[in-house]
């Protein structure tokens, strides 16, 4: 990721309801969520929500795919990791036990394959 493309996925992020909606979705992974319940649980009309996922897929952030007569969306969890390391890529200057408390703060959020089956 440059840093254009990452600007563009920061200002994405950078209104309430898209950052809610983002957070919902990665939450959601990877069943996604239909657009009419994202509404719902968002609290915004779905004319609403429809401008707001605009701004995260043109982002890369989110994509929809048509089921039937509904539209499930999912967040692209790549790109959210290609954001991630765009900002942590020169952590603490080369100095890793700096950034040590970081990346254990972001290892509990997905476990080993091994620990689920425990």
């Amino acid at each position: 990721m440059d840093k254009l493309n990452a600007l563009a996925v920061l200002a994405a992020l950078s209104q309430a309801t898209r950052l809610q909606c983002f957070r919902l979705l990665v939450g959601r992974e990877p069943e996604g969520v239909p657009a009419g319940e994202l509404a719902r649980l968002v609290g915004v009309p779905q004319n609403t929500l429809s401008t707001h996922l605009s701004i995260l897929a043109n982002a890369g952030l989110v994509h929809g795919e048509r089921h039937s007569r509904s539209i499930i969306y999912r967040a692209d969890v790549d790109r959210l990791r290609e954001l991630v390391l765009f900002l942590l890529k020169d952590c603490c200057g080369g100095r890793p036990e700096l950034c040590a408390p970081l990346i254990a703060d972001l290892s509990p959020c997905c476990p080993a394959k091994a620990d689920i089956h425990d």
